[in-house]
């Protein structure tokens, strides 16, 4: 017998729908730069941190053919959120006093060191575009959650990359569980991600 996963609502057909709503917004601007919008496959144990995962070879690929890439952003799981008290929680609990404990903020997840212009550069876009309630988030790749996604690939080769997140299991509890269905997304909010996202792309410098 075949086990096929399917994908829940969070994870991640919000970032396939950001994707999908990505591509109309972006197609009739006349920008100087390309912009490749890309779903990678295989980013789910027993793949994940292998050569197998789809971004680990295109990253690679990326690199050997000496293709300059400004930065890469991972849209991971963005449509989750919740308003009430202790419905955030963190690797480590001394986080909450700094970024409270509802979940009510989309997460920008940068290296923890160097990470270079085009991080910086869309992370101001992204916070200056006032869409929705956002916090920024660097540490080391031992703290969890940090790397947990296809943007550790791009930091193996060297290529600015960041994480896009509602962070996952540490707020959504039906990460990975079949509840994890469209009646428990915030669409309005997930809506001002998708936007926040697309203003960042049209005013990179």
């Amino acid at each position: 017998m075949t086990f096929v996963e399917i994908s829940r609502a969070d994870d991640n057909a919000t970032g396939v729908t950001a994707i999908l709503e990505l591509s109309r917004m972006l197609k009739e601007q006349k920008l100087n730069y390309r912009i490749d919008l890309v779903a990678y496959t295989l980013e789910e144990p027993p793949y994940f941190r292998t050569e197998n995962m789809g971004s680990y070879i295109h990253a690679k690929y990326l690199k050997d053919q000496n293709i300059n890439v400004y930065g890469m952003a991972s849209v991971e799981m963005i449509g989750y959120f919740q308003d009430e008290n202790e419905s955030q929680h963190f690797p480590a609990g001394i986080l909450s006093w700094i970024y409270g404990d509802r979940g009510d903020f989309i997460t920008l997840v940068k290296k923890f060191s160097g990470a270079g212009p085009f991080v910086n550069d869309f992370i101001d876009h992204f916070k200056n575009s006032k869409q929705i309630k956002t916090e920024t988030f660097a540490a080391p790749k031992f703290v969890g959650g940090v790397d947990y996604s296809d943007h550790l690939n791009y930091w193996k080769f060297d290529i600015p990359a960041l994480m896009i997140t509602d962070t996952s299991f540490f707020r959504n509890k039906n990460y990975h569980e079949v509840t994890d269905t469209l009646e428990t997304l915030d669409i309005a909010r997930m809506t001002k991600v998708i936007d926040a996202i697309f203003l960042s792309i049209i005013h990179l410098k």
